[in-house]
C-alpha cells in the first residue's frame, strides 16, 4: 500500500488555496457608495477634509458619504499634524476648497457649489 500525503500536508494545497484567494479578491466586485462620482470630483478637484477620530462631527461628515467617503482627500489631523499647521487647520472639521478654509460640518450641496462638483447620487 502506498504511502498517501494527506491533503493538507502537500505545499501544492497550500498553493492552489493562494491562487484560489487572489483570484477571489480581484474579481469579486467591491463595494461602492451611493456618492462615488461626486467624492472623486472633489478629490480630484483638491478639495480636501481636514479632522481627527475623536472628532463627533467630522464623523458625521465622513457617514454622509458613506463608503464613498475613500475618495475624498482626508487628512488625519492627529497623525499628521504639521500638515494641519501648514494648512492653518483652526477645528475640526475643516474643507480646504480652492485655497479657502471652510470649518465645520458642510452639506454636499455646500460642497457642489463650492467645488464645482455636479452632485448626483449613483445608481
Amino acid at each position: 500500500m502506498a504511502n498517501k500525503m494527506k491533503m493538507w500536508q502537500n505545499p501544492g494545497f497550500y498553493i492552489g488555496l493562494i491562487v484560489a484567494l487572489v483570484l477571489l479578491y480581484v474579481v469579486w466586485p467591491s463595494g461602492s457608495g451611493e456618492y462615488d462620482e461626486f467624492a472623486s470630483c472633489l478629490g480630484e478637484s483638491g478639495a480636501t477634509m481636514y479632522g481627527t477620530e475623536w472628532c463627533h462631527v467630522c464623523r458625521s461628515q465622513k457617514d454622509l458619504f458613506g463608503d464613498s467617503f475613500d475618495f475624498v482627500n482626508y487628512v488625519d489631523c492627529d497623525r499628521q499634524r504639521d500638515v494641519c499647521l501648514a494648512a492653518l487647520v483652526g477645528g475640526y472639521p475643516t474643507w480646504v476648497i480652492g485655497g479657502e478654509s471652510y470649518p465645520g460640518f458642510q452639506s454636499f450641496e455646500k460642497l457642489a457649489e463650492l467645488s464645482g462638483c455636479e452632485l448626483t447620487k449613483d445608481e
